[in-house]
């Protein structure tokens, strides 16, 4: 009998120590004309990957788009060409840890550190002096909060914004409802790092799932773009790491609300109202409370945490009639 156990382990604990280091899944082709077409800066010795498309003639309008969380840049192409059609220049990133960026392990990832990349872009592209429109989702909501700060503040390096449009973020952490897989990873100290190593594709898709509406889930294609993207540079690795941003929503809560309820800046909120990470009405209520200045547009009742990919037209047409209102 311990002869077979023997046996066993030596066939199950290879396969094991296989399973845990898959690679990543080849690109699919939309994903490699994504990378293909965009550039790489560095930010204290980590390489950031940013998209830029220009597009319409005659505007001087610029536009940058903060993605959210666990995903990249590529959650905005079902509305980049109808953002090139409007704005001059149309910017997006993957933020340090997501996307095609660098992923260091054992790094102190911060909202305060993408924010600074955000402002690094901008330099790089040579846009320091020209008014900036921000838009953004999730955990994109959140860096924008803190860009937001630290013009109202104007802080040195500061990004000179023209507007800002937020979209189904925990821009409250009050009424954030963090999925469990993101409780525990946050939270779950040494075993964190086990639980990242065996996340896969199933369980990944799954999760993502469920913060879609039942009529606008993503294709199969559509969840391994994802999937993808996460696991490109290990990024299964360090998304523990990545999550203790809910913790610091809640330590800066007063310093990133209040950049909003203070802002001299044109405001708007896209919502997806069948949310379960922000949930209607207690999210929206808390927003027209607080954010008296923002305006808002709620989409349909069926549009839940991407709005950005669950409607597309509906997203941006709402994000363009904020625009041409000022």
């Amino acid at each position: 009998m311990k002869e077979w156990w023997i046996q066993v382990g030596l066939i199950t604990v290879p396969l094991l120590a296989v399973y845990l280091h898959i690679p990543p899944p080849n690109l699919s082709p939309a994903l490699f004309t994504w990378r293909s077409t965009g550039a790489f800066f560095t930010f204290q010795e980590q390489q950031i990957f940013y998209k830029e498309s220009w597009g319409a003639v005659g505007s001087s309008d610029v536009v940058v788009i903060l993605h959210g969380f666990p995903t990249s840049s590529y959650d905005w192409y079902k509305v980049w060409e109808g953002l090139t059609q409007r704005f001059q220049r149309v910017i997006a990133l993957d933020f340090i840890g997501f996307g095609f960026s660098d992923k260091p392990r054992f790094h102190r990832y911060s909202i305060f550190e993408q924010a600074s990349i955000v402002e690094a872009l901008i330099s790089h592209l040579g846009l320091s002096d020209q008014k900036v429109n921000l838009l953004s989702h999730d955990y994109g909501d959140t860096v924008a909060q803190e860009i937001l700060y630290r013009y109202e503040q104007r802080r040195q390096g500061h990004i000179n914004i023209g507007s800002l449009c937020l979209s189904n973020g925990g821009i409250f952490p009050e009424t954030h409802h963090p999925r469990l897989i993101q409780k525990l990873l946050k939270d779950g100290g040494i075993f964190s790092p086990l639980l990242t190593r065996l996340m896969n594709f199933y369980f990944f898709s799954k999760s993502i799932g469920e913060v879609f509406g039942p009529h606008t889930q993503p294709s199969e294609a559509e969840y391994w773009d994802m999937w993808i993207t996460l696991r490109i540079n290990d990024g299964n690795l360090v998304v523990d790491s990545i999550l203790q941003y809910i913790n610091q929503r809640r330590k800066y809560r007063e310093r990133w609300v209040g950049a909003l309820t203070n802002s001299s800046v044109p405001l708007h909120l896209i919502y997806g109202p069948l949310d379960p990470v922000n949930p209607h009405p207690e999210f929206l209520d808390q927003y027209k409370k607080l954010i008296t200045k923002s305006t808002f547009t709620v989409l349909d009742d069926h549009i839940s945490h991407y709005p950005q990919l669950e409607d597309p037209t509906g997203f941006l047409n709402a994000y363009l009639s904020f625009i041409n209102s000022f």
